[in-house]
Order: C-alpha cells, then structure tokens, then sequence
C-alpha cells in the first residue's frame, strides 16, 4: 500500500510540468509586444511634450495681456507686453507676440480709440495678445508633418 501513495505523489508532480515545446513561450510574446509597447510609451511622451508646449504658449498670451491690462499706459507698451509674454513662457521660444488694443464706447457704439469719439460715456480698451512658437517632434510619423506650429491667444479689458 505505500507503494502505491509514493507512485501517486510522483504522478501528481509531473501532471504540472509544461511539455517542451511551450519552455520560451513567455519570452517570445515578451519580444513580440515590447515593441509595440515601447512604440506607445514614446507616443505618449511625445503626445505629452507638445501639450506642454502648448500649455506655455497659451499661458505665454496670459501674462502678457495681464501686464499690458494693468493701465492704458501698459496697454501701450507693446515692448513690455511682448517681455512679459516671453517671461511667462520660460521653457519654450515663442516666435511672434502680436499685440493690438481695440475700443468701444461704454454705450455700445464704435470707437477709434479717440477721446472725443465717446462724448455721452467713456471709452473702454480691450487688450489682445498673439503668441505662436514652432513645435518639433523627436518622432516623426509617416503622413504627419515635421513640425506643428502652436498659437496662445489672450483679450482682456484695460482697467481705467
């Protein structure tokens, strides 16, 4: 009889052990999708870069039309406008910062931006900013173009 339960035991081992044609399956799935898996670890770094970069253009926008919207006489300033553009975008090189200042009267009617063009109510200024900068990919994929050009736009109104 003890015999038979040591025989037993031994069978049960070997029911479990993998035939020899399947010894490496793991690692040749493994070489076949580490590719693809690196493929799409790259696509979302890249993906990710140009949405920061995208992120700074447009926040780029914001802190100029912030510094121009201080007064009319920061308004008018493009220089410091486009310099606090450039600041509020550190990590990219932005290409153009076109900035332009528009007027209506607070009634509603047109306005060229002259003092005697409101006489029953006062001109308001708004402030716009443009900011656009250049992105390059480090991957470049078949049908798409080498490099994307990115805009930030801004408008507020100038405080009186």
């Amino acid at each position: 009889m003890r015999k038979t339960g040591v025989r037993h035991r031994k069978e049960r081992r070997s029911s479990f052990r993998q035939p020899a044609m399947e010894n490496g399956q793991a690692l040749v799935e493994l070489a076949l999708s580490l590719p693809l898996l690196m493929l799409l670890l790259l696509g979302a770094a890249e993906f990710a870069r140009g949405a920061y970069a995208a992120i700074e253009v447009s926040d780029a926008a914001k802190a100029g039309v912030q510094y121009g919207a201080q007064n009319a006489t920061a308004a008018s300033d493009t220089t410091g406008v486009q310099d606090a553009a450039t600041a509020g975008a550190p990590d990219i090189t932005l290409g153009s910062t076109t900035v332009s200042i528009s007027c209506i009267c607070s009634d509603g009617s047109a306005s060229t931006c002259l003092r005697t063009d409101c006489p029953t109510s006062h001109i308001e200024e708004t402030l716009s900013v443009q900011t656009q900068t250049t992105f390059d990919p480090l991957i470049y994929a078949p049908g798409l173009p080498n490099s994307f050009t990115l805009y930030g736009q801004a408008t507020q109104k100038v405080l009186q």
